[in-house]
């Protein structure tokens, strides 16, 4: 895969030489591979776009049923731990010499072996990405509605699943991009919204005050609820800081010698990402978790429902940052997708391929996402399935089939710490977000 230098040196008979050169040019061509020219702030605001999902305005909602204790706790925790695995998998990247990581399942292959590490990493991989773009269609077609809703509400209300379709063409237009860097100024754009959404939910917040009739204890009126609650806020929490799917292919866009190795750049665009989430994230929880207490509702802009004119323009925001964001995710399924009709079933890497394949992609994941509008719910108990071990642990499990710590040695400590958290995670979220699923599903119609 990761063969850089092709010349007949090597010793290889002419049909090996073609081949090889057939593997460069293919590789050329795939959206991960094709272009190795990025700076080091593409992967700061690929990465912001990537994990700032518009997940951001629904965790005061998380806070209010964690409590002021757990919320914090669970919130600084997971901005520690996924950033520590993060940093392995940015050192992973390129720890054989002369070879990438372009991909996860490249490195879970090198991990586990060549075929496990495809069967481990792979349905995640693809549950994650394409679960965020299915649930990135309902935001945007929602925010769209709302945005619809508030500036003219006078209106015919129009029916979701139309707003769905137009943030849908949206797709089928931009999805022909070739590869990330080709999207670097969507990415750009939608990076730049998700910082000013959030700070405006949080400004709004203060402006508005401290409720009079506050409360800060928990919702549910049985202990039982109580309890799953908490679950599906954990789950929420761990869906916040899923960005890590895309994380090794971003670094692929970032030109590498053995001098300057391309971790460097990336590990610099990671902490200015992670400087931004937190200044996404903790304002926006804690202030709005603090001002309206328990009664917030799992979108803070629905509190916040004046000014009106800046709740449309945070709505808007929330589109187009959506917009970014359902590309970044979209690309490693569109390569995955190339990679095998190419590579395995042989067909010419040209732009008919790709036309049908990333259209057929956008498509799917717009009926899904009209048909299925309780989604979220849905991303609980998926997500829980998939963002917490891509996320919180399996970098961790990598690290250790790898590099082999010593025993009890820091190092060997503190991946067994983020293993057992994200384990925990993986079990209780599920069951929370099961729960949430079977209490909407009652009132639910399908294509409402």
């Amino acid at each position: 895969m990761g063969v850089e230098t092709t010349n007949n040196d090597h010793g290889y008979t002419q049909k090996e030489a073609d081949e090889v050169a057939r593997q460069k040019a293919i590789d050329d061509w795939l959206p991960i591979t094709s272009s190795r020219n990025a700076k080091w702030w593409y992967s700061a605001f690929h990465n912001v776009t990537a994990m700032v999902g518009a997940g951001v305005l629904s965790l005061p909602y998380a806070m209010s049923e964690l409590g002021w204790g757990p919320g914090v706790a669970v919130l600084i925790l997971s901005w520690i731990i996924t950033l520590y695995t993060l940093w392995q998998m940015v050192e992973m990247h390129e720890m054989v010499p002369g070879k990438r990581f372009d991909r996860y399942h490249e490195l879970g292959q090198h991990a586990f072996g060549e075929k496990l590490g495809l069967y481990i990493v792979v349905p995640q991989q693809l549950i994650v990405e394409v679960g965020v773009c299915i649930v990135y269609m309902v935001t945007g077609g929602k925010s769209l509605k709302k945005f619809h809703d508030i500036v003219c509400s006078t209106c015919k209300p129009i029916k979701q699943t139309y707003f769905i379709m137009i943030f849908a063409s949206v797709h089928f237009v931009l999805s022909h991009l070739p590869n990330l860097n080709s999207i670097s100024g969507v990415s750009l754009a939608a990076a730049v919204m998700s910082l000013s959404y959030s700070t405006i939910a949080w400004s709004a917040s203060i402006d508005k005050g401290v409720q009079p009739d506050v409360q800060y204890g928990y919702k549910a009126s049985s202990k039982i609820g109580t309890v799953f609650n908490f679950f599906s806020a954990l789950g929420d929490v761990a869906f916040a800081y899923a960005g890590h799917n895309v994380v090794l292919e971003i670094q692929a866009t970032i030109p590498s010698t053995p001098e300057k190795p391309s971790k460097g750049p990336m590990w610099r665009g990671v902490i200015v990402a992670y400087i931004v989430v937190a200044l996404c994230y903790f304002p926006v929880a804690l202030i709005g978790y603090w001002m309206f207490g328990n009664s917030v509702s799992d979108n803070i802009l629905i509190t916040l429902n004046k000014p009106v004119w800046l709740i449309a323009m945070a709505n808007m925001f929330v589109v187009v940052h959506v917009i970014g964001s359902y590309q970044i995710y979209a690309m490693p399924v569109f390569d995955m997708m190339e990679t095998l009709l190419v590579k395995k079933l042989n067909f010419r890497p040209t732009m008919i391929l790709r036309f049908f394949v990333r259209n057929f992609y956008v498509a799917f994941t717009m009926f899904v996402g009209i048909s299925f509008p309780f989604f979220g719910g849905l991303l609980g108990f998926f997500g829980g399935f998939a963002f917490a071990p891509t996320t919180y642990f399996l970098p961790c499990v990598m690290w250790l089939a790898i590099y082999k710590p010593r025993k009890f040695g820091l190092s060997w400590w503190t991946n067994w710490i983020c293993i057992v958290f994200g384990v925990i995670l993986m079990i209780v979220s599920p069951i929370g977000g099961m729960r949430q699923i079977i209490v909407q599903a009652k009132d639910y119609k399908f294509y409402n």
